[in-house]
């Protein structure tokens, strides 16, 4: 059964301390998905409701505001990736044929600084994670997420020969895209020498513009079923091709490498599983909207999702393959760099990126002639998901 991105809605994030609660970015998000799909809340059949830091059955919070319809309401949480997750979930729901008309909203509220764990007695979901790190990496000066990708960009450099001023490139990239974004965070434009130049948080590693910083907001989608668009005159224009969701294998600790620690085997996974899906190869897309949480990141997917071959994201980035002119517009909107990153909404503001992109509304962002759009979305501990959409 085909589903159909019959609505998408997105406020504009903000720095902690400067939004709304996240009931209210929330609720706006979903009326503006559903004025975006043309249909009312109580045609809504079921409801998939993501973040991260919340109390349980925040999602009930965010859409009794909006009505309560008594539908099913399933809050997720899978990390950075839970509003793809969301997403997922409510695909399932559709291909299933058990709902016609299913909500995915993602939303945070996030305080200032560095991630970090809420309960402290009790064994962490990261264990793991970090002695590998803590291995591999040292700096235990340093925050974990930072070392994570930090590490994940050492072992390219340490591999590859790749130049630090190389990830200074694709940060500046993304500052170039989102200054055409208004929904954007961060809208000033930065060149590679004012990246470099930041204060440097991991010396020869990492600056701080090359990690996107904690944010506030919200955004929604509404999917249907063809039948049901039909029944009520919906645009029929994006569809979801194909889509996959994977978890860690022992790879990602017993490979003894940063890269598969941070995720590299599960998006590879994921992204081959959905091509196959769509029966396309990565040759076919058009834009990309990639889970940019580091610069570093960013490049390491490139190479993950098959847009270039493994050591040829240096290039791949110096030949501008990775923007306007090039073979793959990765990050339109700017993405978490300069967008922002509210953990359990990043997911659905990709979903409304590409669904804008393939509609042809764009803007100044658009990128001509777009039909098919990937989505990747990850989340440490872990979870991918790649979502492969089309203009019909």
């Amino acid at each position: 059964m085909t589903t159909i991105v019959a609505g998408v809605g997105m406020i504009p994030f903000a720095k902690p301390g400067a939004s709304a609660p996240y009931d209210a970015m929330g609720e706006e998000a979903v009326k503006l998905a559903l004025k975006d799909a043309g249909v009312a809340y109580d045609a809504v059949e079921q409801a998939y409701a993501g973040y991260v830091y919340g109390d349980s059955t925040a999602g009930q919070k965010v859409l009794y505001r909006v009505g309560m319809t008594g539908i099913p309401i399933v809050n997720v949480n899978n990390n950075c990736s839970t509003g793809s997750t969301a997403l997922y979930l409510a695909r399932q729901a559709i291909e299933s044929g058990a709902a016609d008309c299913v909500l995915a909203v993602g939303f945070e509220q996030m305080r200032p600084g560095a991630l970090g764990s809420i309960f402290e007695d009790r064994p962490s979901p990261f264990e793991d994670f970090d002695n590998v790190t803590d291995d591999l990496v040292g700096h235990p000066e340093i925050p974990l997420a930072l070392r994570y990708f930090g590490g994940a960009g050492q072992e390219h450099m340490q591999r590859y020969g790749t130049k630090l001023e190389t990830f200074a490139k694709v940060r500046a990239k993304a500052s170039r895209h989102a200054a055409k974004n208004p929904l954007a965070l961060f809208r000033r434009e930065l060149n590679e020498g004012d990246v470099m130049q930041a204060p440097v948080i991991w010396e020869g590693v990492m600056t701080r513009s090359m990690a996107c910083p904690p944010t506030c907001g919200a955004a929604a989608a509404v999917l249907v079923s063809e039948n049901f668009a039909r029944r009520h005159g919906i645009d029929t224009t994006v569809r979801i091709r194909a889509q996959a969701m994977t978890t860690d294998r022992p790879s990602t600790f017993e490979a003894r490498d940063m890269m598969r620690v941070v995720g590299f085997d599960m998006a590879k996974e994921a992204a081959q599983k959905a091509y196959a899906a769509a029966g396309i190869g990565p040759e076919d897309i058009n834009v990309v909207e990639l889970h940019d949480c580091f610069a570093q990141n960013e490049l390491i997917s490139y190479e993950a999702l098959g847009l270039c071959g493994e050591g040829e994201a240096e290039k791949f980035v110096i030949d501008g393959d990775n923007t306007y002119g090039g073979r793959y517009v990765t990050n339109p909107s700017g993405g978490l760099l300069s967008k922002g990153h509210p953990l359990g909404a990043t997911g659905l503001a990709q979903c409304y990126e590409l669904t804008h992109q393939l509609r042809g509304s764009a803007d100044a962002r658009q990128v001509e002639g777009a039909t098919l759009a990937l989505q990747h979305n990850l989340g440490l501990g872990g979870a991918a998901v790649v979502t492969i959409y089309e203009k019909a």
